[in-house]
């Protein structure tokens, strides 16, 4: 027998004995041992024995209630998380890098291999996943990969860093931000859309088969059962209709994901891709009965920060890049904060942490801020044409124009921008004030007259309509320090 209390278990699990109530038992034991009498102050070697009984046992103990929290999915992490989710027959999502669709430009015919490399102006390294060839209009788009998996910002200018006889050039047509290693929170919110998935016909075990689809990063699902048409997250919805928003993964894959789930003779809503299922799980034999299955691959929506720091000596001289680091793995979630995703709001505060956890240096006085969506008190619409480094624009509809406007193309979604990221107005020239006139601009750049987004990062908050999907962009941050 031992006077050492055992460990019990309460309302919320294990509950191990404090460490004074685990030395007293081993002072006890001890002391019965050798016939009572001892002296079990700490400074006796007796003492210094009980000591170090008590520290082993609750180190023991410590460890046995750890292990038992390990098989509660709020609690587990690594190789114990990993087991659970393969009972789901899942895999944590592995770190992948930032990847570029680049014009290469140059000689038709010119063949530019797979393994081929740019550089961008940080010295980031891309290799062409596949190889291209050029064609007789003069260019070819190629996907490129960084070499470094994680969430590197898309850059804005790329150069060639191996030369190739008849390639010139290359510039961004558009890109896709990398990720780290899924963390604990990320996994374990997935293993729980995985689960509901299981179901059939409700609106979470929709989208748990959609996240479950390889490649899939985000998804918003949602329906409208009423009689009429609804506004749901700035889209309007048809009656009695499922609607799905997904980022990535394969168009059949997550169409075949979808019917699986979907309740039968509801509609889907008109989105802007459409894929042809076969049922070839109910007995039949070819030719199969087939499904056309509607969804939404959502646009990508900019959005634009505004972080002022407070002015001190600490502040290194590579903060602006710790800060954009900083911004992007928090985007995406990968500080263990919730990621920005369709449909979401995006709320400045939520990045106040991951910056000032960069060091004492990093002392937050304000973030703020935007998004395209904002046009109206913050924002603007207008029609205009860039030549230089001078925007000239010819009408104006929302928000005056003032300085630190970044300038998107339409409704600035990614992959149809034509004005550069990180394109803000310095300094009005000439003309009726915040209104038409000339503007100067940062960068350099030549496109003709067409609609742009003027976008003023002041809000606290700027709203993801659920046809969109939030993107970041280095560029599009703009730092201070007063």
């Amino acid at each position: 027998m031992t006077a050492v209390p055992n460990i019990t278990i309460g309302p919320t699990g294990l509950v191990a004995p404090s460490e004074s109530q685990i030395l007293t038992g081993t002072n006890a034991d001890i002391n019965a041992a050798f016939g009572g009498g001892l002296n079990m102050a700490q400074t006796t070697p007796q003492g210094q024995l009980s000591v170090s009984m008590a520290a082993i046992i609750g180190n023991v103990y410590s460890q046995f209630v750890n292990l038992a929290n390990m098989f509660d999915p709020a609690f587990a992490q690594g190789r114990f998380q990993d087991a659970l989710a393969r009972i789901y027959f899942l895999q944590r999502q592995p770190a992948l890098p930032t990847t570029l669709n680049v014009v290469c430009s140059g000689l038709p015919n010119v063949v530019i291999p797979a393994g081929s490399q740019i550089m961008d102006s940080a010295g980031n390294t891309y290799v062409a996943t596949q190889q291209g060839t050029i064609a007789s209009t003069g260019s070819v788009i190629i996907p490129f990969a960084n070499l470094v998996a994680g969430p590197i910002a898309i850059p804005s200018s790329v150069s060639i860093f191996q030369a190739i006889v008849g390639w010139d050039s290359v510039s961004v047509s558009s890109g896709t931000l990398g990720q780290n290693v899924e963390t604990r929170s990320a996994f374990e919110t997935r293993r729980q859309n995985a689960v509901a998935a299981n179901s059939v016909g409700s609106v979470a075990s929709i989208r748990g088969a959609v996240l479950n689809v390889p490649g899939v990063t985000d998804a918003y699902v949602t329906e409208n059962s009423s009689n009429g048409t609804a506004t749901i997250g700035g889209v309007s919805i048809p009656p009695h209709s499922l609607y799905v928003a997904a980022v990535g993964g394969s168009a059949s894959a997550v169409a075949q994901a979808i019917w699986s789930r979907k309740i039968p003779g509801c509609s889907y809503y008109p989105g802007n891709t459409t894929v042809t299922v076969l049922d070839q799980n109910s007995g039949y034999s070819p030719p199969f009965p087939s499904y056309q299955v509607s969804f939404q691959i959502p646009q990508s929506l900019s959005i634009f920060f505004s972080i002022n720091l407070v002015q001190n000596t600490l502040i290194p001289a590579n903060a602006n890049q710790l800060i954009q680091a900083a911004l992007a793995s928090a985007f995406v979630g990968g500080d263990g904060g919730p990621k920005t995703s369709i449909g979401s709001t995006v709320i400045a505060n939520r990045f106040v942490a991951p910056i000032e956890a960069l060091g004492t240096w990093a002392l937050v006085r304000f973030i703020t801020v935007a998004s395209p969506n904002d046009v109206g008190t913050n924002g603007a619409t207008i029609t205009g044409s860039i030549s230089g480094s001078v925007l000239t624009v010819t009408a104006v509809s929302g928000a005056s124009l003032i300085p630190f406007m970044f300038l998107t193309t339409g409704t600035g979604v990614g992959g149809t921008a034509v004005v550069a990221p990180g394109t803000f107005i310095i300094s009005q020239v000439s003309g009726s004030t915040g209104g038409t006139g000339t503007y100067n601009i940062s960068g350099i750049q030549s496109i003709g007259a067409q609609t742009m987004i003027a976008s003023s990062p002041v809000n606290l908050l700027t709203q993801v309509n659920i046809n969109q999907s939030p993107f970041y962009n280095s560029f599009n941050v703009l730092i201070s320090a007063t």
